[in-house]
């Protein structure tokens, strides 16, 4: 898909938040294998919708839905417990970041400060990231707790920027699910959208999609981009008070899009 721009090209971010899974660590296929391993250990085979509904979830979202459609709704933790074991074996098996995602993040990590905000548990997240060799880029990990809620809802974007110390008016986020892109509109950020075939909601939603995030136009603007004078301090990790979400609500965007 051919990529469109939707903020000026002379922009330079204080800061970055990426999604992990489906954006640096290519593991949709790991959940999808993991789902489906589950689904047939209760005796249930998904049906063709399964996986769009599934992509994006925070992972007890997903395992009520696959106890649902297994017509178990009291195994639902069960369900998420064997999810997430079944998982992280896959990972450790095969390991894959998503393409482009090791120059970008390289390249970005010289501009500005980087976390990432994700719906899986931290304890994934890290290993996701280090598996692929990713993690010593990000200065935090935001995932969703007992004060944090997960996307769609904004919390773990608005978090993400609260530890990094930065305006979300002049924040990137780089998301590939529609859960994740309402996540990132909602508390602010500007959003590029990753992905081959973003519906018709995706493509709203992001002020720049691609297919992959070694697409040359983006990484040629990453490169192009000075460092920032704003910078935080710190070394990866957790900040324990946060302010409340703001509601939803979302970066202006133009309607004509043009080729970087």
């Amino acid at each position: 898909m051919a990529t469109h721009h939707m903020f000026d090209l002379d922009w330079t971010p204080e800061a970055v938040v990426f999604d992990c899974d489906g954006t640096l660590v290519d593991s949709e296929q790991h959940w999808q294998q993991a789902r489906i391993s589950v689904l047939r250990d209760f005796g249930c085979e998904p049906g063709p919708d399964f996986t769009e509904r599934a992509k994006g979830l925070h992972y007890t979202e997903c395992g009520a839905l696959m106890a649902g459609v297994a017509g178990r709704p009291e195994a639902a933790g069960e369900m998420t417990e064997r999810l997430l074991t079944t998982f992280r074996t896959l990972v450790a098996r095969e390991p894959v970041a998503a393409r482009g995602a090791k120059g970008l993040v390289t390249i970005l990590s010289r501009v500005a400060p980087l976390a990432v905000a994700s719906n899986c548990p931290a304890d994934v997240v890290e290993f996701s990231l280090e598996a692929v060799g990713l993690r010593h880029h990000f200065r935090h990990i935001v995932v969703p707790d007992e004060e944090v809620r997960p996307k769609p809802h904004p919390g773990t974007y608005t978090e993400a920027v609260r530890r990094l110390g930065v305006h979300e008016g002049n924040t990137l986020a780089v998301e590939d699910s529609v859960n994740g892109l309402r996540a990132a509109v909602g508390a602010g950020l500007k959003v590029v959208g990753v992905g081959p075939r973003p519906g018709p909601e995706a493509a709203a939603l992001a002020d720049l999609w691609v297919g992959t995030l070694d697409n040359a136009g983006l990484m040629g603007w990453a490169a192009s981009r000075p460092r920032t004078v704003r910078r935080t301090t710190g070394l990866p990790g957790t900040a324990p008070a946060r302010p409340s979400v703001p509601p939803p609500g979302g970066p202006s965007r133009t309607d004509t899009p043009s080729a970087p």
